[in-house]
Formats: C-alpha cells, structure tokens, sequence
C-alpha cells in the first residue's frame, strides 16, 4: 500500500513520510532504516561534529538519505555542508535561522533545499530564496521551534500562502504527527506530507537510550513543556524567539520561572546537569520529546511505524487501495 502525494513523486518515495533529522537521535541507522520503509530517512548534523556526520553517513550503508543543519550553527560550520553535499542527496533541510547563503550553496549544488518554519513570515522568506520544499512546524513539536503557532492552524495557512505565491512549492506538516491520524490530518489540511521526529525518536533504531525511551514512554503529553531552562545548563546559544519542548522534571520546575536566579546561580545549575546526565538521572537530564509522546506506548522499529501510519491514514482517507 502506498500514499501517493506531490511529496513523494517529487522525491521518488513511496510514502509522503520524512524522518524529521533531530540532532544526534537521527543517524545513519534509523535514516536508512525509514528510506527503506518507503519514506525517506533524514539524518540530523546537529551542531557541528564532522566526525560524527561521516561516522552517520557510514552507518547509512550507501542508503538514499537526506540531512538536516541547525541553520545558525553549520554556518559556523560549512564544511559540514561540503560533507553532505558530496553525497548528492535527495534534500539538505535548513532549519532555525537565515537560509541564506546556505540555501543557494545547496541549491547551487543541484540538492533541493527544504526549509523548516514557524511563522507566515518565516514561510514567506522561503519561498522568497526559493525553497523546494517548506516544513510548517506547530508548536506541539519536541525539540526547539517557536511558541507562536499550532499545526492544526499554521499548515493550511502555510499552504494557502504557497497556492498563491508558488503553486510548484511543497508543504510538509511537522508537530504532533505520531500516528495514521495525524498523517491523514495533515493530508486533509492540504499538506503534501509529514514530517515526523517524537515517534521515530522511540524507535529502535534511534540514537537514544533504553532509559531515555522508557522515560518518554511513561510521559504523556501534558507533561511537556516549551522552555529555555535545558539549552542554558547544557551551554546551547540559541537565537532570541527559539526554546525547546521537553518532559518537564525537578530541575526544569525550579528554573523555569525563575530564569534571572537561574543566569544568576547558572555555574551550580550546570554542574547539577552534568552529573545528572552522566547517572541518566530524569529530574535532572530530561527527553526532547514533543505532545506527541502521549500517543507513543512502545518501541518500534522504523518500518513497523511507516507501515502503521501509512495503512491507518489511507483507512481513514478512504484510500485502502492506493
């Protein structure tokens, strides 16, 4: 069974399903893993270890991936860019900043270029550098993005925006798609695809712990947050606008209202961090997970996930034989 979309004609997929590039959760492995699948596997450069990127690349075994930057930080970085781009993939997704010159190095490369937003400002700016593809992040997302939209809303505008402005631009809906039914919403809302990081992040494939997935297991959506608490104790300078959505524990209910105390005791706060990560201590150390958690039992391997989504979405889609 397959879900044919714009999305994945224009990629030559068979499902409209990416694997979001969550840094350093989304390597060679799991990026291959969801190719195979059907949809196409994306692999996180995360804040710039060329090291570990060519370590990925090798884990992907010659696999058809794409890879995502960290916009800000791989332009402190450009040889990552240079790695990649080497390996003609299918699209490098710039994601959290200016997409220029970064996107016309990709563009100029022959590589499709994607662009992850959060706002019609952000969506309009891609389609003015001419992106390919634009992801329409909600803010049900995990990991970073902006408090400012939901997806439920943000998509449909996105993609009345890219109707009117660049009819040939293609929208993916990101944030809170774990399942057939987001898959089938995201459809509905005219999206061309999904991209999809919490389920694939409790995934057997994933770059992450038995305990960090047990931990996301046992949390439902309410106990996330979006909060500046986690970059701060792990060192992270992100731009001003950006936080991350994470399972809330002790150490980010002392901080996060209280953010002057903490820039204030901030050298104590790290030092509390750092041990808790090296005990895999959860009030301490914590899952970059979005709402989504709340609808993840289990984990899985990548395809049993593709093929779930896929199979549900078309039910509900009234599309059992496409």
């Amino acid at each position: 069974m397959t879900l044919k979309t714009r999305l994945t004609d224009f990629l030559a997929i068979e499902h409209p399903i990416l694997l979001a590039p969550m840094a350093m959760v989304s390597g060679g492995r799991l990026a291959a893993a969801v190719t195979a699948a059907g949809g196409l596997g994306l692999v996180g450069g995360g804040y710039g270890d060329a090291a570990w990127l060519r370590s990925e690349i090798g884990d992907a075994d010659g696999a058809r991936v794409g890879y995502g930057f960290i916009t800000w930080s791989v332009a402190r970085n450009p040889e990552l860019l240079d790695i990649v781009l080497a390996q003609r993939p299918p699209t490098v997704m710039l994601s959290f900043g200016e997409l220029e010159p970064l996107g016309d190095r990709i563009r100029r490369a022959g590589v499709p270029l994607t662009a992850q937003v959060q706002t019609l400002a952000q969506a309009r700016r891609a389609l003015d550098v001419g992106a390919d593809v634009i992801v329409a992040q909600g803010a049900e997302a995990g990991g970073h993005g902006m408090s400012a939209r939901s997806t439920f809303t943000l998509v449909p505008q996105v993609v009345d925006l890219v109707a009117e402005r660049a009819a040939s631009t293609l929208v993916v809906a990101a944030g809170g798609v774990a399942d057939g039914r987001g898959l089938a919403a995201a459809l509905a809302l005219g999206a061309d695809g999904v991209l999809v990081g919490t389920r694939f992040w409790a995934s057997a494939e994933a770059l992450v712990s038995a305990a960090a997935h047990q931990r996301a297991i046992a949390a439902d959506g309410d106990e996330t947050l979006r909060t500046s608490v986690f970059d701060l104790v792990r060192q992270r300078d992100w731009p001003e606008g950006y936080d991350l959505r994470v399972v809330s524990n002790a150490l980010i209910r002392r901080w996060h209202a209280n953010p002057d105390e903490l820039l204030a005791r901030l050298p104590e706060a790290i030092t509390a961090y750092r041990k808790g990560v090296a005990a895999e201590d959860f009030d301490v150390d914590t899952v970059l997970v979005g709402e989504a958690v709340g609808l993840i039992h289990d984990i899985r391997p990548a395809a049993d996930i593709v093929a779930a989504m896929v199979s549900d979405a078309a039910r509900i889609l009234n599309r059992d034989n496409a």
